[in-house]
């Protein structure tokens, strides 16, 4: 593998050299070698020195590359955007020739032909002179043609040929504009005349979500949201791509018609689009220079509101007792015995799902006196607490700290890919729970809010109740100032739990 690392004849110092590629070197002053000393005759020392160099040009050559891509469909999309225009004022004049003007209709607006030696005078000017030669020729053919009376064929002959010339034009400005080579400069006349050719790139390029997901995680973000937002944003962008469309609002629009989704999850796909929007805004100036005085798409966005019934029978709902009794005993039916610890320890301290997968040996501890689970780690600072270890669970817990082999309660197979180790429960609560004929209503948060639900029934007041499961009241008093309930006074709370689960 090459080092990067040279000597010039007669010296020991070493250089680091790197060849540009030939598609960049127009940003790199034509060179096609970079070249630095790095100081040293040590070749060790110059194999370290080498590095920083290294680095800063392969970013420059990437940077350039970027900017050549994003220009190029910069002057691409213009050319296709132009060639649409003209063949639909190619389709209007073929339908304005051949279906005679209505009562309220006026005639065609001729005043573009005023505007003829301007044009030709301009064309002169940039170094344009065939394409001025071409404009006066067809200049006087048109006028010759008024003056003799136009058949049909004869003005869409005649307007065609304009089309084609204003096309040739489009071409050669836009060359002009982007410094295209002369193979470009084909290329751009070829889509202006065929825009059918050519389908715009997605702005939301692999690079432009690589740079993002660096940033995000600088931002301390979860991988799982990282991974989910992107996951959305390569949706969208596969949609622009195999569409053809630019980002605007309309086409966002569109494209959140044609997903099956519920308006919630929309939501979070405008959420991940806007967050890339503002994160490219600020930090990427070819995204910037691509959509100057553009307002973020993804805002301002209608979605469907669920209402009434609609909206009931979409919500999750809490299990009731009984059920949670049923689930236990089907569990214990298939001899799943981690399942059925799962759901004892649930239904017991109303914890989230990845709370229970969390509890160790060590998190099982006195607090003034009572045994408690002591969690240390949650998705909110409310959920970090300690939740007394109901009675009816006690003998389960010391079962389940005697056998532990890792040092957890709950044996699990393995943790997904982000560390969550609930993950193998969830799915297998899923299974369970579907298999004895239950929803999406119903999940394992179902079990959570069937503690909550109980407990409040059972008079149990409510900001004790947010001190079991860890909830924020909302109130000043209790989350900020109040120390919270006691442990006796949790204990005594949950003992208003009880569940046949034999």
């Amino acid at each position: 593998m090459a080092d990067h690392l040279t000597q010039k004849d007669g010296e020991s110092t070493w250089y680091v050299r790197l060849a540009v590629p030939a598609d960049v070197r127009h940003a790199f002053g034509g060179r096609a070698k970079l070249i630095k000393t790095t100081g040293t005759s040590n070749r060790a020392e110059a194999m370290v020195r080498r590095l920083p160099y290294l680095a800063q040009w392969k970013a420059q050559i990437a940077a350039a590359r970027e900017q050549k891509f994003v220009a190029g469909d910069q002057w691409r999309l213009a050319q296709h955007q132009a060639g649409l225009n003209l063949t639909a004022h190619r389709n209007d004049a073929v339908t304005r020739i051949y279906t005679p003007l209505s009562p309220h209709e006026t005639k065609p607006d001729f005043s573009w032909f005023e505007q003829l030696p301007e044009m030709i005078s301009d064309l002169r000017n940039e170094g344009q002179d065939i394409l001025a030669s071409r404009l006066t020729d067809y200049a006087k053919r048109y006028v010759a043609a008024l003056e003799n009376g136009i058949t049909a064929g004869a003005g869409i002959d005649l307007h065609n040929e304009l089309l084609t010339l204003m096309a040739d034009m489009e071409a050669a400005c836009i060359a002009d504009e982007y410094s295209l080579s002369d193979a470009e400069h084909q290329e751009a006349k070829a889509i202006v005349h065929n825009p059918a050719m050519y389908k715009p790139v997605s702005p939301i390029t692999d690079g432009r979500l690589e740079k993002f997901r660096s940033y995000r995680v600088k931002e301390g973000i979860a991988d799982k949201t990282i991974d989910q937002q992107e996951s959305k944003l390569k949706k969208l962008s596969h949609h622009l791509r195999d569409q053809g469309k630019p980002l605007t609002n309309e086409i966002v629009a569109g494209w959140l018609e044609t997903l099956n989704l519920s308006s919630k999850t929309k939501a979070q796909y405008l959420l991940a689009g806007s967050t890339f929007w503002k994160w490219a805004m600020k930090n990427d100036s070819h995204w910037q220079e691509l959509h100057k005085g553009q307002d973020n798409p993804f805002k301002e966005q209608e979605l469907p509101k669920v209402r009434g019934k609609a909206k009931v029978e979409a919500a999750r709902k809490a299990f009731t007792q009984e059920q949670i009794e049923g689930l236990y005993k089907a569990a214990k039916d298939q001899g799943r015995q981690s399942l059925c610890d799962l759901i004892e320890l649930g239904s017991y301290t109303g914890c989230r799902i990845e709370e229970l997968a969390q509890l160790r040996k060590e998190t099982v501890v006195k607090i003034e006196g009572i045994l408690s689970f002591k969690i240390e780690d949650s998705k909110t600072a409310a959920g970090i607490r300690e939740i007394p270890v109901h009675p009816a669970i006690q003998a389960t817990v010391e079962r389940l700290i005697a056998t532990s082999t890792d040092g957890f309660l709950l044996p699990a197979s393995t943790g997904n890919k982000y560390g969550i180790r609930s993950d193998s429960f969830s799915k297998a609560f899923g299974r369970l729970k579907t298999g004895e004929g239950y929803g999406r209503q119903h999940v394992f948060h179902s079990v959570r809010a069937m503690v909550v639900t109980l407990l409040l029934r059972a008079g149990v007041v409510g900001p004790t109740v947010a001190n079991i499961v860890g909830h924020e009241t909302g109130l000043v008093t209790f989350d900020v100032y109040d120390e919270g309930a006691s442990p006796r006074q949790k204990l005594e709370a949950l003992s208003n739990l009880s569940f046949d689960l034999t």
